[in-house]
């Protein structure tokens, strides 16, 4: 079966960005790329801040910030007053588990789908507080409805405080289908916060829409903006009870001052992340969208007909929306994480292209974004090489 077209390039917009031209960068989702212009802007206010870090930090800043939280979210469809500025998705996991209040008895369910980091973070939290962390395995190959009724009876009412659930995952580039689990976990009186760090900029799905208790993305992937930048939204029931994980001046304010508000903070991230949101819309956010999930399904195809793997066998969980497709490794290549870190540094010495590498349910998988700054011909170039390097065990 022939591999299908690529989509048309957006003209000049690899221009956008400073990176390597000898490296194809075909792992956005990891660390994303900001344009050139946000460079700027956001070294403009480095500039301001040095220039008089007094009159920086003491004249209007808090007023900025909130100025910039109110941009962010109504791009995202979230309300201002329930979000708040924070550096990553794993730092707003981090605020929302300590300010629940978990104690013995208590359990947190995550899935086998879950960011390492944030596992991470529920395991901490759970041994500190004495509460449970028990972990729901998704096949890859379930329907969402198939999904929703494993949620279902996974969750246990009375028991299961919090339900953590990725609105996209990282390691399997799955769009779980986010505002059902959460309809399913209400109904349950079950608290849900979503993992959405790779959702702003790459979907169009609202905030408000989903009806979690809580949601956390990040706007340094796909939303263009200075990394260290990303938005947690905290239903009204819960706002007064979230804590910052270091208390600053604000933390009278309440929320969302409290969590923002992080004394001698580098903010110009934040205040820049404007700009690259007007990035994004001056090249047309639909077709953004549009071609960057089209090339990373042309490169899944590509490459995965290079590594012997039928169409069939290509992972399409996402659908047609998300912007990252993976391809199973040959077994035994890559099934654990150290072994997955090292083929990604191999492939990026010997082929000199990022990509992401994972192992998940004991195998290798081997990610690959889209992006405005890609062409077809880094795909390709990947898949005539690639087969080589594996095969070199």
């Amino acid at each position: 079966m022939s591999v299908p077209p690529p989509p048309e390039p957006i003209t000049g917009a690899r221009l956008l960005f400073s990176l390597d031209p000898a490296v194809s960068h075909l792992n956005h989702g990891s660390f994303g790329a900001v344009p050139i212009v946000v460079q700027r802007a956001q070294q403009r206010l480095r500039d301001e801040m040095e220039a008089d870090p007094l009159r920086f930090f003491t004249r209007g800043l808090v007023d900025r910030i909130t100025h910039t939280r109110r941009h962010l979210a109504g791009f995202l469809g979230a309300d201002p007053d329930g979000a708040a500025l924070t550096t990553n998705a794993t730092t707003g996991v981090a605020v929302v588990l300590q300010s629940l209040g978990l104690r013995p008895g208590d359990e947190v369910l995550t899935t086998d789908h879950g960011y390492g980091a944030v596992e991470f973070s529920v395991r901490r939290e759970c041994r500190r507080t004495g509460a449970t962390h028990r972990v729901l395995r998704l096949p890859l190959a379930a329907t969402d409805e198939e999904v929703v009724q494993i949620v279902r009876a996974g969750l246990r009412p009375g028991r299961t405080r919090l339900l953590v659930i990725d609105q996209i995952t990282s390691a399997t580039a799955w769009l779980l289908p986010a505002a059902a689990i959460a309809g399913v976990a209400r109904e349950q009186g079950v608290s849900v916060l979503v993992d959405a760090a790779h959702a702003p900029g790459m979907l169009p799905a609202t905030v408000q829409s989903i009806g979690a208790d809580f949601w956390v993305g990040n706007l340094h992937k796909w939303g263009y903006a200075p990394r260290g930048t990303a938005l947690l939204v905290v239903a009204r029931p819960w706002r007064e009870r979230i804590e910052p994980l270091v208390v600053s001046w604000e933390q009278e304010a309440g929320f969302p001052g409290r969590v923002e508000w992080q004394a001698t903070a580098d903010y110009t991230a934040w205040l820049s992340a404007p700009v690259g949101l007007y990035t994004l819309r001056s090249l047309g956010l639909d077709r953004v969208r549009e071609h960057n999930a089209a090339l990373a399904a042309y490169g899944q195809r590509v490459v995965g007909d290079a590594l012997g793997v039928s169409p069939a066998d290509l992972p399409d969980p996402g659908g047609p929306t998300v912007a990252m497709r993976i391809i199973p490794l040959p077994a035994g290549l890559a099934t654990s994480i150290d072994a997955a870190r090292a083929l990604r540094e191999r492939i990026a010495e010997r082929l000199a292209t990022q990509v992401a590498v994972t192992a998940w349910d004991g195998r290798g998988w081997l990610r690959l974004c889209g992006q405005v700054y890609n062409s077809p011909d880094e795909y390709e170039r990947l898949a005539a090489r690639l087969p080589a390097l594996l095969a070199q065990r």
